[in-house]
């Protein structure tokens, strides 16, 4: 029982050793721990990451959202009756004004030509002889030895046989464009659809059935709209020279095509306030095709030397926008801004930041007028990445 105690004794005088052996340390350490960080913070400033605001030209736009149309469309339907005997086309393929799509059967027709034709001729060989006897019964009834009435009745065979000839000759027309009918050929360059019908059908022409459509796709209409408020703006340029339109895809940095307005509507839609226009665009590479939704920027002027920062500069507090620009001291200096629009990444400042001044870009939320800032040289951000668009839109603008 002694031997346990002593042991106890021990065990407990080692556990009280090494308490005051860490106590020590700790206390050792605690001494020569460095000050807090947030002191120190305060001193380097707060680290944002800046850019420098740029003088560039930019082109004021309207955006708006439009459809692509064919410059031309056409349903081919046949205009007489026969049956199909050549088909000179295949389903999708580009074709010139005048290339042959499809031949009717033309021998009925060219047998109605020749005989209006040979109708013709008895007709006029009929004509000669009654002109003929109509010269001898006016000279014998001068002379007395031919009545009157032979006389008239001569002279009435005689206008029948020019009124049939007449009839002829518009018998020979109408033939003849029936047998140019059945020669169907394209009204216009552009590309063919599916294909409705096939060698052997009968068509005809009462039942208006349709053969085939085309679309000319070069040059091409892309129908927009664009707000109301720019109406005056949009028809007094206009005025003075086309506007610039420009499709995009679904990606905004993706150009389509570029083109010029060439239509403005008459009226304002009273329902969705917008004004309708149309541009027309080569489609050269025929990017654009009909039936397809497509962004478009209306350029109404081009602004020069204006005063662009990055869009993520411009914050939006309760008194409007605001920008905070880093100082040559290293101080942040709140401005408020008047703000021009934003676009692809850019804001326009029409006041409040001046060309060269260096401005916060990311950061700048935990700053606050005359706080010292801390800028971070390894992350330089720029008013637009390199060969990017810049345009603005002429909207209200939000950053």
């Amino acid at each position: 029982m002694a031997i346990n105690r002593k042991m106890l004794s021990r065990v407990a005088a080692a556990v009280v050793l090494v308490g005051l052996a860490c106590a020590g340390t700790f206390f050792v350490q605690y001494r020569h721990r460095p000050q807090a960080s947030a002191p120190a913070a305060a001193e380097d400033g707060v680290a944002v990451i800046t850019a420098v605001a740029e003088a560039q030209d930019v082109p004021l736009i309207v955006r708006g959202i439009g459809t692509v149309q064919a410059y031309n469309m056409a349903v081919i339907k046949t205009r007489v009756d026969g049956a199909i005997v050549k088909v000179s086309f295949t389903e999708g393929q580009d074709v010139k004004a005048g290339d042959p799509l499809f031949q009717i059967d033309p021998r009925p027709f060219q047998a109605a030509l020749e005989q209006a034709q040979a109708s013709k001729q008895r007709n006029e060989a009929q004509l000669v002889s009654a002109e003929l006897d109509l010269y001898r019964d006016r000279t014998l009834s001068k002379e007395g030895y031919q009545s009157r009435q032979s006389f008239d009745e001569q002279t009435a065979v005689v206008r029948a046989l020019k009124g049939l000839i007449a009839a002829d000759t518009a018998a020979i027309t109408n033939a003849t464009l029936n047998l140019d009918y059945a020669d169907i050929r394209a009204p216009f360059d552009g590309r063919t659809g599916t294909r409705l019908v096939d060698i052997g059908n009968l068509v005809q022409a009462a039942q208006a059935t349709s053969l085939v459509s085309i679309t000319q796709v070069k040059p091409i209409f892309v129908t927009f709209t664009v707000p109301q408020n720019v109406n005056d703006q949009v028809r007094e340029r206009q005025a003075a020279a086309p506007l610039a339109a420009i499709a995009l895809g679904d990606d905004p940095k993706l150009v389509l095509a570029r083109g010029e307005v060439s239509v403005i509507d008459n009226q304002i839609d009273t329902t969705t306030g917008t004004l309708r226009l149309k541009a027309t665009f080569p489609n050269a590479d025929q990017k654009l095709w009909p039936g397809q939704f497509v962004n478009v920027r209306l350029v109404l002027a081009e602004r020069k030397g204006v005063t662009t920062v990055p869009q993520r500069t411009v914050m939006q507090g309760p008194g409007g926008y605001f920008a905070y620009v880093v100082k040559p001291d290293g101080t942040a200096e709140r401005r408020t801004l008047e703000l021009g629009g934003t676009q692809d990444g850019i804001a326009v400042i029409l006041h409040g930041i001046a060309p060269g001044e260096t401005v916060a870009v990311e950061g700048q939320y935990r700053l606050t007028d005359g706080a010292r800032v801390q800028m971070d040289p390894s992350s330089a951000a720029t008013a637009a990445p390199p060969g990017q668009a810049r345009a603005v839109v002429k909207t209200d603008p939000a950053p």
